[in-house]
């Protein structure tokens, strides 16, 4: 696959993914944020939780469970501890979510996932 195909599949994942959250009481309050240690996909808010969300797609279910490791997880975690302060309030709790989706399956929402 070249990467203009990767890119929009990641986009239309980041899309579900975002329409998924909305549907549970989420409000997707950034997405596709870049600093230099990372990026995150998603940044949904719901009550006092801030999620920064990394969203992955694969064409077979079965692949889902390999599509996130430690080290994406580590630069997701980064990433949020740059923006954190750009969306958080004091009183905020803060959390790693991903979200895994494949074509005909409902997405999987993966709650706080990381520990530092």
């Amino acid at each position: 696959m070249n990467r203009a195909a990767a890119e929009a599949r990641g986009r239309m994942a980041e899309r579900r993914a975002a329409w998924w959250l909305r549907l549970h009481g989420w409000r997707i309050i950034g997405q596709r944020l870049r600093v230099p240690v990372g990026e995150v996909d998603l940044v949904a808010r719901r009550g006092r939780t801030i999620a920064f969300i990394e969203v992955k797609w694969r064409e077979r279910a079965a692949d889902l469970d390999l599509a996130i490791d430690q080290y994406r997880l580590r630069r997701v975690a980064a990433a949020a501890e740059m923006l954190s302060p750009r969306f958080a309030r004091s009183h905020d709790s803060i959390r790693i979510d991903v979200m895994l989706l494949a074509p005909g399956r409902l997405p999987r929402h993966l709650v706080h996932v990381w520990q530092p």
